[in-house]
């Protein structure tokens, strides 16, 4: 589902809200543009944007990380909230300052025509309506908005997007699965268990790998159990498919799932060219390396995470190597003899 996009108007409240990174909202009020706000807060998942507006102006642009969650009144905005409520809800956001406010009645003409009829975060005069405190934004409002803000929102959401990493695909995956309601209690525990890497995903992935194919480390209290295909990508059957898990050590479990490492069908260890050969030297990595080869079953999901997750984020000083660099963008390792992992 793609993201979609919310306007919060700010009280007194918004330095402390964007700075740490939550937006809180009283109980429920009895007025319907209360009304509407609180539904929408409790409407809001884990990857959509967030724009937010305090005096007039559109000062930061944030992502939602996590859904709304009861929860106290923060302290730091007791005294400035215009509210005498003590209990509410929170979103988790992670916001971003636009580099240039958006001063919206300098804008009044371009943005009426896309205010909705209903439940509009701004006025006709371009000023912000601070009877609705959380709204959503309809699609053309949000294009005129990316207009205006000439690639800034963009730069934001993609910035926060790298930072928070994986997190937030998997949150927003989660959610989806708690909302929905063709599964029964069981199957979605054990679909979040094993984003976790435990449960019957682990007890799976146990029945082909024996250890840390990297490492060698067999002891299995000290290895993750990770999807190979990103647990957020994945349909329920290849959540828990243990062909599209590895057990590996934590550091080098850290390389896989952020696309800095991978592998070929055959076993060799491939490195992404951003990757800053200092973490292989101090992790006592030995390249070229070929850690054994994987069933077809299992090369299906490595052909996804070669295509889709390696060499995806840049990860620090280029690798000078150019000359086993292929043209996808990755060093492909010479494949040496299989070398077994050494037991414990």
């Amino acid at each position: 589902m793609a993201a979609r996009f919310w306007w919060v108007n700010h009280s007194r409240t918004a330095h402390w809200e964007v700075e740490g990174g939550y937006l809180w909202f009283a109980g429920s009020g009895a007025a319907s543009a209360a009304r509407e706000s609180h539904k929408n807060m409790l409407r809001a998942m884990p990857g959509d944007v967030v724009l937010s507006c305090a005096g007039g102006a559109l000062n930061a642009v944030g992502v939602v990380l996590e859904p709304a969650h009861a929860a106290a009144r923060p302290p730091e905005i007791g005294s400035q909230s215009d509210s005498e409520e003590i209990e509410g809800w929170c979103i988790p956001v992670r916001f971003g300052s636009l580099p240039r406010p958006l001063q919206l009645s300098e804008h009044a003409s371009e943005l009426k025509p896309a205010l909705p009829r209903a439940h509009s975060p701004i006025r006709a005069s371009g000023l912000c309506n601070d009877r609705v405190l959380f709204a959503a934004v309809p699609e053309r409002l949000a294009d005129t908005l990316r207009i205006l803000l000439k690639g800034d929102l963009e730069r934001i959401v993609e910035s926060i997007s790298e930072t928070v990493g994986r997190t937030l695909a998997d949150s927003a995956a989660e959610a989806g699965i708690q909302r929905r309601t063709d599964m029964g209690p069981e199957l979605k525990a054990l679909l979040l268990r094993a984003r976790l890497g435990r449960g019957l995903f682990r007890e799976n992935v146990e029945r082909t790998e024996s250890g840390c194919r990297v490492t060698g480390l067999l002891d299995r209290r000290h290895l993750r159990a990770i999807h190979v295909k990103p647990w957020c990508a994945c349909d329920e059957r290849e959540m828990l498919d243990g062909s599209n898990g590895l057990l590996m050590s934590p550091h080098v479990a850290h390389l896989f799932e952020r696309g800095h490492i991978s592998f070929s069908d055959q076993g060799a260890l491939l490195v992404a060219p951003a990757l800053n050969p200092a973490v292989l030297e101090s992790w006592g990595f030995q390249v070229p390396r070929n850690v054994g080869s994987f069933t077809p079953e299992q090369r299906v999901f490595l052909d996804y995470h070669r295509r889709h997750v390696f060499g995806q984020h840049g990860g620090g000083r280029r690798h000078s190597s150019p000359e086993n660099e292929e043209p996808g963008g990755f060093i492909a390792q010479a494949e040496p003899p299989e070398v077994k992992p050494e037991s414990t």
